[in-house]
């Protein structure tokens, strides 16, 4: 005997071995053994053979027509035997019998399980809602097979054309577009983006790691609302000083400018003048709202997205030619010895004369035509008081790194900046460590190494940025706290940014405090926006951090995106490259380092000939070989300090920002110690 019997949701027929009770002992088709209880068997049967009767049970459950079998099924739960009889008559055997069951099981749109054998069909507004439903998928995929062909063939569907970035930046899953070039991507063994950039999807590279960053980041757009910042107060002062900044030719957000003033007895009064955002932004409104959204302006070659609406940078940007709003850093400086005998801090109007750009003056100011009094430019005789205080604070910071067991900072010959016209990319070196650098690096460092003191004075809390080794000789960790600690790579007792307000999130933050303390004094921290042990200072830290070290992996992936379009773009088969540690080297004609493969060992330093194997702007790689050693160097050679190397020059950021992180990543420990440090450039 033969039985036909349910087993976990699928329909099975074997051979009865033997019964005990209401269980049989069946052997399968393929062998195995089972254990069915009676209440699963739906058929006994002696002919044909188990195998034989699945095989045409299926044949005939093909060719069962449900429209017809629902037409005269009741509208009551009904055993399925109950239509047998009706549909096949007299040849209602085994096979028709495991047929039907196969047919109505398999068809819950027109039937409805109520139990072992148990059916009744699916009332007739339901079911023609179902059938609807089912054509509807039919119809769908056999758009999405057309999509799927157009692909594969390389040829971009037009309906794909508007959807092309969002489907590989934030797509819907169940779409039938994304399931076509998923499949499509998958039959030609490639990804999915690098189908849609040979479909013509995606105009390049370039705009997928855009949109993707977009996606992430700014999911709504990186356009602004209508807003204005709120008016300046009356009775402001205006400053007796005539400033001026130094920034690239590209700066539009001009933070930072100064002044210098000869005073009697050798001494001099040298303002740092920093944008008064505060005093146009309340903690709350609007504007804040936007800015704190954000946290910062975002940086890329050829372009940036600003932290604030042009609106409200032009209102406070340190543009030349007019009163602007500032806070002011003073000190009293004695020529002689450049020891700084007085500070002050005010709120001001300050009449900004000139904004100077490093592409014009780093020609004209060196150190050597300081030291001649050579060369005209604007501004020459400020420039040539402000060299020396800026060599006397670097050195005294040089002995503060000392004490922490760290080597003086090394200033890197060469920097570089990146401009983009199109999809043509423009890699230009610049000397870094220059007297202009170093004059802005220095007076921000003063003016947020004051100011954190300051805060902390009047007992206001602010937003600091510390590191320390605790210590010991090993790494030193960097982190952002609303408490003041020791800057140790910078040589600082403390350091809190305060002078990007235009750029950074928690400039602006340090501003309000710092507006609170010059308002109203020792009542200050009853009075500042943020006050002591506020959670919320808290959750600004947070987020401005995560939120900083997102924007600054972006810029650098994308400015190691340019330097590979750049060798792409010169033709450049053969790199001259220099040994940074173990298989890492890094170009000497642009900011690119990369591993190269079988290197072998060589000496910090040794120049390498590379051959550029492959380019891929798409995963942002490149492979290179080594094809030859130029030189290595000599013994005697200037040891370069290891922190800088994993560093990636942010060239679109000011002056002030390179320096200021430039000093902050050299880390190093005394060779008599153990251990090294770094942090990225942000």
């Amino acid at each position: 005997m033969n039985v036909f019997f349910e087993e976990s949701g699928s329909f099975k027929a074997g051979s009865v071995l033997s019964k005990q009770g209401d269980v049989f002992q069946v052997e399968l088709p393929g062998g195995r053994r089972a254990k069915v209880r009676a209440k699963d068997v739906l058929i006994e049967f002696d002919k044909p053979a188990a195998g034989e009767l699945m095989q045409e049970a299926d044949a005939i459950a093909q060719d069962i027509d449900l429209d017809f079998l629902w037409e005269f099924a009741p509208d009551e739960e009904f055993p399925f035997a109950t239509l047998g009889a009706d549909y096949f008559g007299d040849k209602f055997g085994p096979a028709e019998r495991a047929a039907l069951v196969l047919r109505m099981h398999g068809s819950p749109v027109y039937f409805r399980r109520k139990g072992r054998g148990q059916y009744q069909r699916a009332p007739q507004e339901q079911l023609q809602m179902a059938l609807a439903g089912l054509e509807r998928k039919r119809q769908q995929a056999l758009v999405q097979q057309g999509y799927e062909q157009e692909l594969k063939a390389g040829k971009l569907p037009e309906a794909l054309k508007a959807k092309a970035v969002g489907l590989l930046t934030k797509p819907d899953k169940n779409s039938i577009e994304y399931k076509a070039l998923e499949a499509a991507a998958a039959a030609r063994g490639i990804s999915q983006a690098r189908l849609m950039l040979e479909c013509g999807g995606i105009a390049s590279a370039r705009q997928l790691h855009e949109a993707k960053f977009l996606s992430e980041f700014f999911p709504h757009g990186i356009g602004f609302p209508s807003v204005s910042p709120a008016p300046l107060p009356e009775d402001l002062p205006t400053a007796d000083v005539e400033a001026f900044s130094i920034d690239d030719v590209t700066t539009t957000e001009i933070d930072d400018a100064f002044s210098v003033q000869d005073l009697a007895d050798g001494r001099v009064r040298i303002g740092i003048h920093i944008a008064a955002l505060a005093f146009g932004i309340a903690r709350g409104d609007s504007i804040d709202a936007i800015a704190r959204g954000r946290l910062s302006t975002v940086y890329m070659p050829g372009d940036k997205i600003t932290m604030l609406p042009d609106n409200v940078v032009d209102e406070f940007t340190l543009a030349e030619g007019g009163l602007r709003p500032a806070l002011s850093l003073y000190i009293i400086v004695n020529r002689e010895t450049q020891d700084i005998v007085a500070t002050e801090t005010r709120a001001e109007r300050v009449f900004v004369k000139h904004n100077l750009r490093h592409n014009h003056l780093d020609e004209h100011v060196t150190e050597e035509t300081l030291a001649a009094g050579t060369g005209e430019y604007p501004h020459k005789e400020d420039i040539a008081i402000l060299w020396p205080l800026a060599q006397a604070l670097f050195e005294k910071r040089q002995q503060a790194r000392a004490t922490y067991g760290l080597k003086r900072e090394v200033q890197r010959n060469n920097d570089f900046n990146f401009y983009v016209d199109g999809e043509h990319i423009t890699i230009t070196p610049r000397r870094r460590g220059s007297p202009v650098d170093l004059i802005v690096a220095e007076l921000a460092i003063l003016a947020n190494s004051s100011w954190g003191a300051f805060l902390n004075d009047h007992g206001v809390p602010g937003i600091y940025r510390s590191q320390r080794g605790f210590g010991g000789p090993g790494p030193k960790r960097t982190r952002m706290q609303t408490t003041p600690a020791s800057h140790e790579g910078l040589g600082v007792a403390q350091y809190a940014w305060s002078t990007s307000p235009l750029r950074r999130y928690v400039d602006l933050v340090n501003q309000w405090q710092l507006l609170a303390c010059v308002q109203h004094g020792m009542t200050a921290k009853l009075a500042a926006p943020f006050k002591p042990k506020d959670a919320d200072l808290f959750a600004v830290v947070q987020g401005f951090d995560d939120t900083y070290s997102a924007y600054a992996d972006h810029q650098r992936r994308m400015e190691y995106f340019w330097c590979l379009r750049w060798l792409k773009q010169e033709n450049k088969r053969h790199v001259l490259a220099s040994v940074i540690k173990d298989d890492l080297v890094r170009l000497e004609e642009i900011p690119l380092m990369l591993h190269v493969p079988g290197l072998g060992v060589h000496a910090r330093g040794t120049r390498v000939m590379l051959e550029v194997v492959s380019i891929d702007e798409l995963t942002v790689e490149t492979s290179c070989r080594l094809l030859n050693v130029i030189d290595a160097p000599s013994a005697n050679a200037p040891e370069e300090d290891e922190a800088e190397e994993d560093v990636i020059d942010t060239t679109d950021l000011s002056a002030e920002s390179e320096a200021e992180a430039q000093a902050e990543a050299s880390t190093e420990p005394q060779p008599e110690q153990t251990g090294d440090t770094q942090e990225s450039k942000q």
